[in-house]
C-alpha cells in the first residue's frame, strides 16, 4: 500500500508538471517566494520542477526541467540547473544536461553536457561537453570537448578538444587539439596540435604541430613542426622543422631537417641540405649546411660543402668557398676562405 501511494504521488507530480507547463501555471509551496514550486512559476528561491519553461524569469536554487524552454529563453538560473537539454537565457552555478547545456547569453560555473555545451555570448568556468564546448563570445576557464572547443572571440584558460581548439580572437593558456590549434588573432601559452598550431597574428610560447607551426606575424618562443615552422614577421627563439624553417627576420636558433631561409638573421642555423639568405639580407652568426647560399652579407662563420657569400665578413669552411667581396683570385677558394672588415 505504501508503494502504491508513492507511485501515485509520482504520477500526480508528473501530471502537475505537464499541466502547469501547458497552462503557464504552478503549484507553489512557498512563503514570500521561498520554497518549492511545481509547474511554470516565474520566480522562486528554493526548488523548482517544471516540464518546459514558458514564463520563467529567475530561480535561485535548484531548477529541474525536462525540455527546452519556449523561444526566446528568458529564464535566469543561479544555483543548480538540471534538464534533459538544459537551456535558458543565463545559467550560473552548476548546470547539467543529459543532452546538452546552453544559454542564449551566458553560462558560468560548472557545466556538464552529454552532447555539448554552448552559449550565445560567454562561457566561463569548468565545462565538459561530450561532443564539444563553445560560445559566440569568449570562453574562459577549463573546457573539454570530445570533438572540439571554440570561441567566436577570445579563449583564455585550458582547452582540450578531440579534434581541435580555437578562437576567432586571442587564444591564451594551455591548448591541446587532436588535429589542430588555431587563433584568428594572437596565440600565447602552450599549444599542441596533432597536425598543426598557428595564429593569424603573433604566436608566443611553446608550440608543437605534427605537421607544422605558423604565425601570420611574429613567433616568439619554442616551436616544433613535423614538416615546418614559419612566421610572416620575426621569429625569435628556437624553431625546429622536419623539412623547413623560415621567416623574414630571425633572432635565435633554426634547426631544419632539410632547408632553412631568412632575409635577416642573427643566431645559429642548422640545415643539412640548404641554408638561404635572400638578396640584400644580412646573416650574423653561424650557419651549418651542405650549401650555405648567402645572397647578401654574411657576418660570422659558415660550415658546409659549398659556401657562397655575396659579401663576407668572417670565415667559410668547406670544400668550395666563394666570397664576392674578395679581390680576383681569392673569391673562389677550396677548404677555407675569409674576409674581415
Amino acid at each position: 500500500m505504501k508503494y502504491m501511494g508513492t507511485r501515485k504521488g509520482i504520477v500526480f507530480a508528473a501530471l502537475m508538471l505537464l499541466a502547469g507547463s501547458a497552462q503557464g501555471q504552478s503549484l507553489d509551496l512557498a512563503v514570500k517566494g521561498n520554497g518549492i514550486s511545481f509547474g511554470d512559476s516565474r520566480r522562486i528561491n528554493g526548488i523548482r520542477f517544471n516540464f518546459q519553461d514558458r514564463r520563467l524569469e529567475e530561480v535561485n536554487g535548484l531548477n529541474v526541467t525536462i525540455w527546452s524552454p519556449k523561444s526566446p529563453a528568458r529564464g535566469v538560473v543561479s544555483g543548480v540547473a538540471v534538464g534533459l537539454p538544459m537551456t535558458g537565457r543565463r545559467l550560473s552555478g552548476i548546470s547539467f544536461g543529459v543532452l546538452g547545456v546552453g544559454a542564449e547569453e551566458r553560462v558560468s560555473g560548472i557545466m556538464l553536457g552529454g552532447l555539448g555545451i554552448g552559449a550565445g555570448e560567454d562561457l566561463v568556468g569548468i565545462g565538459i561537453g561530450g561532443l564539444g564546448a563553445g560560445s559566440g563570445g569568449s570562453v574562459r576557464g577549463v573546457m573539454l570537448g570530445g570533438l572540439g572547443v571554440g570561441s567566436g572571440e577570445d579563449l583564455h584558460g585550458i582547452a582540450m578538444g578531440g579534434l581541435g581548439a580555437g578562437s576567432g580572437g586571442d587564444a591564451i593558456g594551455v591548448l591541446i587539439g587532436g588535429l589542430g590549434i588555431g587563433a584568428g588573432e594572437d596565440l600565447k601559452g602552450i599549444a599542441i596540435g596533432g597536425l598543426g598550431a598557428g595564429a593569424g597574428n603573433d604566436v608566443v610560447g611553446f608550440l608543437f604541430g605534427g605537421l607544422g607551426v605558423g604565425a601570420g606575424e611574429d613567433l616568439t618562443g619554442i616551436a616544433i613542426g613535423g614538416i615546418g615552422v614559419g612566421a610572416g614577421g620575426t621569429l625569435r627563439g628556437i624553431a625546429i622543422g622536419g623539412v623547413g624553417v623560415g621567416a623574414p627576420t630571425v633572432r635565435g636558433l633554426l634547426v631544419s631537417g632539410i632547408a632553412a631561409g631568412s632575409e635577416d638573421m642573427v643566431g645559429i642555423a642548422v640545415a643539412p641540405a640548404y641554408m638561404r639568405l635572400e638578396a640584400g639580407g644580412t646573416f650574423t652568426g653561424v650557419s651549418v649546411s651542405a650549401y650555405n647560399h648567402m645572397k647578401g652579407r654574411q657576418n660570422g662563420l659558415s660550415i658546409g660543402i659549398l659556401n657562397y657569400a655575396w659579401s663576407l665578413n668572417g670565415i667559410q669552411l668547406g670544400v668550395l668557398n666563394f666570397a664576392g667581396n674578395n679581390r680576383k683570385g681569392l673569391r673562389w677558394l677550396p677548404f677555407v676562405n675569409a674576409h674581415f672588415e
